[in-house]
């Protein structure tokens, strides 16, 4: 469910700080229900999926056309990216963050972790077209019960990376973020059946 951006900048999440100057592009309570323990299985279902594999054709396609663009228009070469084109946000993490996310790493999605704690986690990615940051978080509804929370930021690249963003606004509202939240809750789901190390009972 997407939910407004507003309600994310009243918690005081980190990322705030660290990506001022960045623009808020979405945000969307997720598919998770869970305990206040459980946010590493999120960052973990989330760092191993593959949106590209996802159980909607019109998704995969798009993922395909994507990369493909990429390929040819070379929007993902590596002097578009992070340490190339845009210096990493790494440089602005305090001492407590850094190196708090060396352990989380992604299938698919060639995003570099910036930090993670207890309730939180952020990655950045940075192309020819934007400097993207997706943050996670862990939140405590109104029953008691905890869920995941995903935020992205956006810097465009200039005149190309607005118009690049507003072309794809649809698509990503309509099909990448509804197949994105489906795939979510399937790992998420198998996660919590799946018995912890030494356990023989699934999570719950």
């Amino acid at each position: 469910m997407r939910i407004p951006a507003a309600r994310h900048a009243d918690r005081p999440w980190r990322i705030h700080d660290l990506a001022r100057d960045f623009r808020v592009e979405d945000v969307w309570a997720l598919p998770t229900p869970g305990g206040p323990d459980d946010f590493p299985l999120l960052v973990e279902a989330v760092a191993e999926g593959d949106p590209s594999q996802s159980g909607s054709r019109a998704s995969r396609a798009l993922w395909a056309l994507r990369w493909k663009l990429g390929e040819v228009f070379g929007w993902d070469d590596p002097d578009s990216g992070l340490g190339a084109r845009v210096p990493t946000l790494r440089g602005r993490l305090p001492g407590d963050l850094r190196g708090s996310a060396d352990g989380v790493d992604f299938s698919a999605l060639p995003f570099t972790p910036l930090y993670l704690t207890h309730e939180e986690f952020a990655a950045e990615i940075a192309n020819r077209t934007v400097h993207g940051v997706m943050h996670l978080g862990w939140v405590e509804g109104d029953d008691g019960r905890h869920h995941g929370e995903m935020a992205v930021y956006v810097k465009p690249n200039g005149a190309f990376g607005r118009a690049y963003m507003a072309a794809i606004r649809p698509f990503r509202l309509l099909l990448i973020y509804p197949a994105a939240m489906r795939q979510i809750e399937r790992r998420w789901s198998a996660a919590k059946r799946a018995p912890a190390p030494g356990d023989t009972a699934p999570l719950e």
